[in-house]
């Protein structure tokens, strides 16, 4: 995530205001979960920026961080995508729907039979969970997630996909190597992304009425 309390309060906030403009803008309530993103992505910060200041540890933060992260997005995006995909494109987005439960079922037994921890590693905050088969998992989470993007049916939902997918394996060499996270950055080129993505409802109206 970001490199200080200061820095991931700000940016929570920034993104969480985003993400409540987009609500605001829907024109329909199948586009709510993916226009609230960024809301949710924002609060994820915010919870961060306390871990900060508690020094990491096993705390409420750490616990509402990882839930978060790890059961609720997989599952978050693929059903928001489902929502408001052309006709056309919902078939093939079963298969980033079935991974995404089948992830958060695993991270979720994960979460309740282990014990969480957060830890304050210089400029960026480290997250210790023993998962028995970690590859699968983020496999899983990938389709989920940035698969669930690429096969929407929806060219800005599908450039959202390319920059997230570009931007976790940025984000993860970063982290691995001890530089400054970039996820802030990327969580706000996600927001800004969807921001657009909002304000061009009568397009994708348009899409799903020659879809269907």
């Amino acid at each position: 995530m970001c490199w200080s309390a200061t820095a991931d309060l700000v940016a929570g906030t920034a993104i969480g205001a985003i993400g409540a403009y987009c609500v605001v803008r829907v024109r329909t309530p199948r586009e709510l979960p993916l226009a609230a993103l960024p809301l949710l992505l924002g609060a994820h910060q915010i919870v961060e920026s306390v871990i900060w200041r508690h020094g990491g540890g096993t705390g409420w933060a750490t616990l509402a961080w990882a839930v978060i992260a790890l059961p609720l997005l997989p599952l978050w995006v693929p059903i928001g995508v489902l929502l408001v995909a052309p006709a056309g494109a919902r078939a093939r987005l079963a298969i980033p729907l079935v991974a995404g439960v089948l992830t958060a079922g695993a991270l979720c037994y994960a979460l309740a039979t282990r014990t969480v921890v957060a830890e304050i590693r210089g400029n960026r905050v480290g997250y210790l969970l023993d998962l028995p088969q970690p590859v699968p998992v983020i496999v899983g989470y990938l389709l989920a997630t940035v698969g669930a993007l690429l096969l929407s049916g929806d060219p800005i939902l599908r450039l959202l996909g390319i920059l997230t997918g570009v931007g976790a394996v940025v984000c993860l060499v970063l982290w691995r190597t001890e530089f400054v996270s970039t996820w802030c950055a990327l969580a706000a080129v996600v927001s800004v992304v969807l921001l657009v993505w909002v304000r061009n409802g009568p397009h994708r109206a348009g899409d799903r009425r020659t879809a269907g």
